[in-house]
């Protein structure tokens, strides 16, 4: 079984061509992994999630605890033949989840107690906890507990949260057990304090990652993204340039394009999937929200310069038609055409690493992608 290893494989600025050896097989980074909350990505099958060119997918404790429940996933034989996908699988902790659960959660420096979304029973995380169900799940890729503070929020309450984050990584990491072919990423907080940030970095990497995750929440109230850079290019140069760097929850096409030329490695979010049940489709000069009256009688692609088999086979007017009659099968076609999008994005930012043309390639995409 191949040990878990990140490989440097060629660097254009601080963008950064690599490839991740796992137990559950390689992954070419940039990477972009679709999102299989409770164990699917909506509206496809994880056969046709593979054939988009996704190599590695996400699964969240939070849900997966609750149901089906870590001991049927681990009966059934781990959620890689649970859910039938082969390569690697990256589990969330659930933190995140649980801290979103505002009203119906207490919490304490052991760990969080909430109650279900579900049907209100009663439910605790902590590093152990969560550590032990990704275990269970048979995850890749472990993902260490955190706490996750709201945004904004004021230097104390972040300084406070990253304490105690650090203490409950630290257990997490305590918690894991090794395995080949098998790794645990820390989870950098802090909130938009830099010297926040900073000494979560050292602190995780003196505590000894496979990985190094990038947590919490940077977009504020009017979507600005001026807080995100500003965080992301002073952190990612502090952050270990032998091990793989993973940009949670993001994003739009134009986010993964600036995050890569930052030096982020892998991202995840479910943008591509929820914003194509929704009708928004991504293509090479911005979006098509295909509900709109003008595709009604339009005869193209959803992009036309799009090689999908969506974009092959099925013109704008007619998924336009299927969304206004209801019917299921058009979110599932501008969710398939958005992940063949993502994944080949990740794959030109990919080549142009390679032949030193990343640069080039990112002032022309950046201005006409969302």
């Amino acid at each position: 079984m191949p040990e878990f290893k990140y490989e440097l494989l060629a660097k254009d600025g601080r963008a950064r061509r690599g490839r991740l050896h796992t137990a559950h097989g390689t992954v070419e980074t940039p990477t972009f992994m679709p999102v299989g909350t409770v164990g699917s990505v909506k509206g496809m099958k994880m056969e046709d999630v593979k054939a988009q060119g996704a190599e590695v997918v996400l699964g969240n404790v939070y849900h997966l605890m609750l149901r089906p429940g870590a001991d049927l996933v681990e009966k059934m034989g781990g959620l890689h033949k649970f859910m039938n996908w082969e390569g690697p699988i990256l589990t969330d902790s659930g933190g995140f989840q649980v801290y979103s659960l505002n009203d119906i959660r207490t919490d304490d420096d052991d760990g969080v107690t909430f109650r279900s979304h579900i049907d209100g029973s009663l439910h605790r995380l902590n590093p152990e906890i969560s550590t032990e169900i990704q275990y269970k799940l048979d995850a890749t890729i472990t993902m260490a507990f955190d706490e996750c503070t709201e945004f904004p929020v004021t230097y104390e309450r972040a300084k406070e949260s990253l304490e105690r984050t650090i203490r409950w990584e630290k257990r997490s990491r305590d918690a894991f057990i090794p395995r080949e072919g098998y790794g645990q990423f820390g989870i950098i907080q802090g909130a938009h304090y830099k010297d926040l940030r900073k000494a979560s970095i050292e602190a995780l990497v003196d505590i000894g990652f496979e990985g190094y995750a990038f947590g919490g929440w940077l977009f504020d109230e009017t979507g600005s993204k001026d807080t995100y850079n500003e965080t992301v290019e002073h952190c990612v140069p502090l952050m270990p340039e032998d091990k793989p760097r993973y940009m949670m929850g993001v994003g739009y096409p134009s986010d993964l394009i600036y995050s890569v030329q930052q030096g982020i490695d892998m991202f995840d979010c479910v943008i591509p999937t929820r914003n194509g049940r929704k009708g928004q489709a991504f293509v090479h000069n911005g979006v098509v929200k295909i509900k709109q009256a003008q595709y009604k009688e339009d005869p193209a692609p959803l992009d036309p310069e799009c090689d999908c088999y969506v974009c092959k086979t099925y013109t704008r007017s007619y998924i336009r038609h299927l969304f206004i009659a209801g019917e299921s099968l058009a979110g599932q076609l501008i969710t398939e055409h958005n992940l063949y999008f993502y994944q080949k994005l990740m794959r030109l930012m990919r080549e142009n690493i390679e032949a030193g043309t990343f640069q080039q390639f990112a002032a022309e995409w950046l201005p006409r992608v969302k």
